[in-house]
């Protein structure tokens, strides 16, 4: 039997255009991308030169801090082009695939069978290691700090997300070895949500199944750890998305790289909401191919509208990346009266708008504007009631915000992540960026302790 925990803090947003139907595959892209910015506190350093031939699985950059950090290619093809920005910063390493794929052989192994050093070895030679997160610092992991427990939460329930059961059919055993592998390590927790029906990820062996019954953000996995095992000053607890964790079973399963993930197209603004197969780094123009209404007044999202990032066209899927979202920019639109009618249409944390009597489970058409701007805090409990953590949201807010690093680690910045703030920042009256205020806070506290 599972373990149930419940959550009675969160807020669900429902909104038009979730994906649904069958999974299509799309055909090889002309073009891939590698980008740095999808593992957060990596400092990359490029071990490749233009015209290069890469394998798929060949080591593209390293992390300069941390060498045996790797970031490999997702295709076998030759290096197109190296794309700096201001002060030579590494932007992407653009990848001209072969029409035959070829990949680097690091051979099947049993997991089961092998050691914690092994199994890490394995996945800092395969890549893999770029794609777990450690807490502190919601960052790429080093695999020279020994975690005290590893996370996986299979529960996606920001609005528009991929759901991950959908992405499991078809490759349970994948799920399952690379759970295997990641317990050999230190202990593992699974999350699971309370509507879950998977026999893979409930009845999931080596490691510690628990449910969690609640709204947004119950599937983030820096809210698991604040309820499982909660993270103190000096110690350390990796994060996997559970995609990643498909990455490692098929790395040990077949001994090659496949970066192969399942992205929810969805969104107002896309025709036909659905899922799509394809690699990290793939053209957001290719999985957007005719499916976009209007492109001159849409926001293209890499990723969800709480946490993803803004895109176009011209750019390519994050490594993360789980959704490629589109909804109205709302630039062009002009409301009667405003403020004063009753909005039947607009979502509302509060009674302000008379769409409240429609009930709870009516899917909201919400554009990009902010409605609003920069204002004070108000301190009015609002973050509170949206994020189920055993912190005090708004404190350590202005606790970053006034760069007392004493106060941020009473108040637990040592456990969240930017994304635990999403939807706090969605309902924060004072219009405030509060993941990049968490983004910032740890990196300074990173810098400070290093």
């Amino acid at each position: 039997m599972n373990n149930v925990i419940k959550l009675r803090k969160g807020l669900d947003i429902r909104l038009v255009g979730t994906a649904s139907g069958a999974r299509r595959k799309l055909p090889l892209s002309g073009e891939y991308a590698l980008l740095p910015s999808s593992f957060t506190g990596l400092a990359p350093k490029v071990v490749v030169r233009e015209g290069d031939a890469v394998k798929a699985g060949d080591a593209v950059f390293v992390d300069k801090r941390c060498p045996s950090v790797r970031c490999v290619s997702p295709v076998s093809g030759v290096v197109k082009q190296i794309e700096r920005g201001e002060r030579r910063r590494l932007l992407s390493v653009r990848i001209s695939p072969d029409k035959k794929q070829t990949f680097t052989d690091f051979g099947r192994m049993n997991p089961a069978k092998m050691t914690a050093e092994e199994i890490t070895s394995r996945l800092c030679e395969a890549g893999m290691i770029a794609f777990i997160n450690q807490l502190p610092y919601a960052v790429v992991a080093c695999p020279e700090d020994k975690p005290k427990a590893i996370f996986v939460s299979a529960l996606r329930d920001m609005p528009l997300e991929c759901d991950f059961e959908t992405e499991l059919k078809g490759a349970e055993a994948d799920f399952q070895t690379g759970l295997t592998a990641l317990s050999r390590i230190a202990k593992t927790y699974l999350g699971a949500g309370s509507k879950q029906t998977a026999k893979a990820i409930l009845d999931a062996k080596d490691a510690e199944v628990n449910v969690f019954d609640g709204k947004c953000p119950a599937g983030n996995v820096g809210v698991q750890v604040n309820h499982i095992s909660p993270v103190n000053k000096g110690e350390v607890v990796w994060t996997v998305e559970p995609t990643a964790v498909l990455f490692i079973g098929r790395l040990f399963n077949t001994g090659h790289v496949d970066l192969t993930r399942t992205v929810a197209v969805a969104g107002s603004e896309v025709k036909n909401p659905c899922f799509v197969d394809c690699l990290a780094g793939t053209p957001i123009a290719d999985i957007l191919s005719g499916q976009l209404k209007d492109k001159a007044n849409s926001r293209i999202i890499d990723g969800n509208p709480l946490t993803g990032k803004l895109s176009s066209t011209d750019g390519f899927l994050g490594a993360h990346t789980s959704a490629v979202c589109v909804i109205p920019e709302g630039n062009r639109r002009n409301e009667l009266l405003g403020w004063i009618m009753p909005r039947l249409k607009d979502f509302s944390t509060s009674r302000s708008y008379f769409s409240w009597l429609q009930g709870k489970r009516k899917a909201y058409n919400l554009d990009a504007r902010v409605k609003g701007g920069e204002r004070r805090i108000i301190m009015s409990g609002e973050y509170d009631r949206v994020l189920p953590m055993d912190i005090f949201g708004e404190y350590l807010i202005k606790a970053i915000i006034s760069g007392n690093i004493d106060r941020q680690e009473a108040l637990g910045i040592y456990e969240v992540a930017p994304e635990d703030f999403a939807v706090a920042e969605f309902v924060c009256s004072g219009k405030l960026e509060l993941q990049k205020i968490v983004r910032e806070g740890l990196d300074i506290l990173r810098k400070e302790n290093a």
